[in-house]
């Protein structure tokens, strides 16, 4: 009997260490501490070291209140009292004021837009100008915004790439942009490739709807293989650069491509029905003597904030903080039913010993290789700018 408890709690063990790798990045720490919570009267270790290694002074990680999340992160902080719909606003602002991307551009696509931060941004520096037009495109419903037309569709259709020409009445844009990127695993090499192939799907609307000369920006992840991100970039367009904005946190490995001079190659025809490119293009640019090196730009004021620091609240002239609300929480967000369930104490509920009999535990590993959806979708709520405190 002993030697089966012992192999259950192993099993349970490693199952726990597995699910806790698949964290997502931008989580909080809650997914973590929530799996932890629903093991069983065995983790009552592991859950001890969990709680030491997500505590910092004063609060835990995990805590989603609203002081909590004003200290920790000062550009969450400045994009609600700038108005801004979500911090990201500030890596666009910054990666224009170092390639002055908003120069001469009159019609713009925003894909993968919700909630909205680079719509409003693209929408300020471009629909001043009168003949100014945005068009954003996402899966999700996003609130309206002033001189900013909505297509909720899937960029990976030919419909859609129709539906943004429809808007410009036959004109190519200026610019496009993507600051899109797919749930994370935690895996580097999963979240690594899916965002290239995200990053391709944007491409391919690009070329769709892009003039010559034009200009695109998309969000990449610096990985060991985006040398060949920018080989098949280098074939559309004359510069690429890869940059790093000040508000993008130094821990993460997301950057976002700069490319400029869209010039596709000679007889090529945009066709979102065959793969993007075939092999009877040259992807060896960044290999040998001759290669092509991509320069790494880091934007904004680098002795601005640090987005990995925590900022206390006490303002400068001794007067108190007050809390500022998100300026538009996102429209029917995945992650909604794990922030209900957190408003009402329900997320992550403790399991007493006497509610796991044995036949539970012989089960768990099953039920940990199958979490329920509202447990593993609360690592997305940080990045959501939506405020789940009572």
């Amino acid at each position: 009997m002993r030697d089966r408890h012992s192999d259950q709690l192993r099993i349970q063990t490693e199952a726990l260490r597995l699910l806790t790798g698949l964290r997502s990045r931008r989580g909080s720490g809650c997914l973590r501490t929530g799996l932890l919570r629903s093991a069983s009267p065995h983790s009552e270790s592991l859950r001890a070291a969990s709680a030491c290694c997500w505590q910092v002074p004063g609060q835990t990680v995990c805590e989603m209140g609203r002081t909590s999340k004003d200290k920790r992160d000062v550009y969450y902080r400045l994009a609600k009292e700038n108005g801004w719909r979500a911090r990201s606003a500030f890596k666009l602002l910054q990666l224009d004021e170092e390639f002055q991307l908003f120069q001469g551009v009159t019609r713009a696509v925003d894909l993968c837009a919700a909630p909205g931060s680079w719509s409003q941004v693209l929408s300020q520096k471009i629909g001043g100008q009168g003949s100014g037009h945005v068009v954003a495109v996402d899966l999700q419903a996003m609130a309206p915004l002033p001189g900013v037309l909505q297509i909720q569709g899937d960029i990976t259709q030919l419909s859609t790439a129709k539906e943004i020409i429809q808007h410009f009445e036959g004109c190519p844009a200026d610019l496009v942009v993507c600051d899109g990127a797919p749930d994370v695993t935690g895996l580097h090499d999963v979240d690594e490739y899916m965002q290239a192939q995200l990053l391709l799907a944007a491409l391919n609307i690009a070329t769709h709807v892009l003039k010559p000369g034009g200009c695109f920006v998309a969000k990449i992840f610096r990985g060991r293989d985006v040398t060949l991100i920018y080989s098949q970039l280098r074939v559309f367009f004359s510069t690429v650069l890869c940059a790093k904005p000040k508000s993008s946190r130094n821990s993460s490995i997301e950057a976002f491509a700069v490319c400029k001079g869209y010039d596709p190659p000679e007889g090529f025809l945009p066709d979102l029905t065959k793969p993007l490119l075939d092999h009877s293009y040259d992807f060896n640019q960044l290999d040998g003597p001759t290669r092509i090196i991509v320069p790494f730009v880091t934007c904004g004021d680098l002795s601005a904030y640090d987005s990995d620091r925590s900022y206390p609240l006490d303002l400068e002239d001794g007067s108190e903080y007050k809390y500022t609300p998100p300026t538009q929480p996102p429209i029917s967000p995945p992650y909604q039913e794990a922030c209900t369930l957190k408003k009402k104490g329900r997320l992550a509920k403790e399991i007493r010993p006497q509610d796991c009999p044995i036949s539970t535990v012989d089960t768990l590993p099953q039920s940990l290789a199958a979490p329920q959806r509202h447990t593993l979708l609360a690592s997305e709520v940080e990045d959501s700018e939506m405020n789940c405190s009572p």
